[in-house]
């Protein structure tokens, strides 16, 4: 009888054959960004592009088109690309790495209903294969919202820009949101589709770019101490939480009538679940991952009834640590009589043998006590513990809080045994950071996103079935609110309203305070 030999090492779909030391550097391309004077480009996306640029990890002839309504020069979009780099560039500013990057920068002006636009932008591209050495490789990124995502695939494919010639390649980069609901996300990748083949397109959802999130992969799949606890037979409840303690002052225009479930639940919050519920991938490829997410997704629904599985409410005025703040309804350019809620929560199940029978409750919210997105998985109390409850609390359960942000890292709760003369067992944490643990700072989430972009890395990109199957799940409890009226106010500065806290206490649960 032969068996594996002392020593030897098991598969691991996490290790292949490359050094992961060496940098990944994105061979001759260029970016064009459409919506590039918005707020996503200058606080995000230009910030990002110099960084990669002085980590090496662009090409020398690496080139950036901006393009929009404003009648700019080369120099005044240089200028205002150095104006979003100093406010936003986290790696230090040195003239050399920019004078270099600024060299490949051009602003094309037009609208997106523009033809003659359009063709000088065509133009532009080839003059810039010839000049400049980008192959015909191009990344548009679409940082606009869906309304014009129609209006945009159609001009690059009237103008023959969204076709490949030969071994070049052409790529479509999506912001959310995806729609707001599943017939709308269904008609909004047929319109990209059309144009793009699936394998071409890019959505955007930055949390996927986050160290932490991808280290839930690693944490579940390189360590044994994990794998034989994570299933029903010993985690009680799983909670995903996003939490914000800043208001929507100013963001009426994009918020109001969207709101919370929307915005957070749909994207972030799904594809944390996915992440944390998955099977094992047979190899770390795009295709494996997405694959094991699916099945997750097609998986998972509503627990009903949702009247008491699930919450929803706005943030009233109160007190943010020691300002006063004013509610929703109060801030500048909300409706009085605004439904939309600034908190969501639900109760999901995961119908497969893994995961049955345990509920995975999500909740965001803003004004609520701190900024936090964390991950808990809190464990079944032990069966039959000898010690009495005055010796080991009812309460006391072991966790796994895996935190996405601010401060990245995991923490471990389980029973010690408090110092002295009696047995009494209290909770206790042991805590990683990575901050502490690592020297090395952790890239941004769109300085990752945007580089597997151009090296055609797709991992941490949603497909277009992974929306829609997201959009599925949400649809009932998004049609239930609909019907409901004004949402349940809870203060600012509180930990959401009280409904959600009679959600979980129908369970003989609470919420986890961070």
């Amino acid at each position: 009888m032969t068996g594996i030999p002392h020593g030897a090492e098991w598969f691991n779909p996490l290790r292949d054959t490359e050094d992961k030391r060496l940098p990944r550097i994105a061979g001759p391309c260029g970016m064009v960004i459409f919506g590039v004077t918005g707020d996503l480009a200058y606080k995000k996306l230009l910030p990002a592009i110099y960084d990669l640029a002085n980590r090496g990890l662009l090409p020398p002839g690496f080139s950036l088109i901006g393009y929009g309504r404003r009648d700019w020069s080369k120099q005044d979009f240089e200028e205002y690309v150095l104006g979003a780099v100093k406010d936003g560039a986290r790696t230090d500013f040195r003239e050399n790495v920019w004078q270099r990057l600024a060299e490949g920068m051009f602003f094309v002006k037009g609208n997106f209903d523009d033809d003659k636009a359009f063709d000088t932008l065509a133009d532009t591209l080839k003059d810039l294969d010839d000049q400049r050495g980008t192959a015909g490789n191009w990344a548009f990124y679409l940082s606009v919202p869906p309304d014009y995502f129609s209006d945009v695939c159609h001009q690059l494919e009237r103008s023959g820009m969204a076709k490949a010639q030969g071994s070049s390649w052409r790529r479509v980069i999506i912001e959310k949101p995806f729609g707001h609901d599943q017939e709308s996300a269904t008609k909004l990748n047929e319109i990209v589709n059309s144009v793009f083949p699936e394998d071409s397109v890019f959505r955007i959802d930055h949390y996927l770019g986050k160290e932490t999130v991808q280290n839930i992969m690693a944490l579940r799949f390189a360590n044994q101490l994990f794998d034989p606890l994570w299933n029903n037979h010993f985690i009680d409840h799983v909670q995903i939480t996003m939490a914000e303690d800043i208001g929507l002052g100013g963001r009426a225009g994009y918020y109001d009538g969207i709101g919370a479930a929307r915005d957070v639940i749909q994207n972030h919050l799904l594809q944390l679940l996915a992440l944390v519920a998955m099977e094992e991938p047979i190899a770390f490829t795009p295709q494996e991952l997405q694959s094991e997410k699916i099945k997750v997704l097609k998986a998972t629904s509503p627990v009903y009834p949702l009247a008491k599985t699930t919450a929803r409410g706005q943030y009233a005025a109160g007190w943010q640590g020691s300002e006063y703040v004013v509610g929703l309804r109060e801030e500048e350019g909300f409706d009085p009589e605004s439904t939309t809620e600034t908190y969501a929560a639900c109760t999901l199940q995961i119908s497969n043998r893994r995961w049955a029978g345990v509920p995975f409750y999500l909740r965001t919210g803003k004004r609520l006590g701190r900024r936090v997105t964390e991950i808990a998985l809190v464990f079944k109390p032990a069966h039959h513990p000898p010690f009495g409850n005055t010796q080991a609390p009812e309460e006391l359960h072991n966790a796994v809080v895996i935190r996405v942000q601010p401060d990245e890292g995991m923490l471990m709760r389980f029973g010690s045994k408090v110092p002295g003369s009696t047995m009494e067992v209290r909770d206790v944490n042991m805590d990683f950071s990575y901050s502490e643990a690592f020297t090395e700072e952790s890239p941004e989430a769109y300085e990752r996103l945007i580089l597997d972009a151009l090296l055609d890395e797709s991992s941490l990109f949603p497909t277009n079935e992974e929306v829609e199957l997201s959009w599925k799940i949400l649809d009932p409890i998004l049609e239930y609110w609909g019907q409901r009226g004004r949402p349940e106010e809870y203060p600012a500065g509180s930990w959401g309203p009280e409904s959600a806290e009679r959600m979980l206490a129908r369970d003989n649960r609470t919420w986890r305070r961070p």
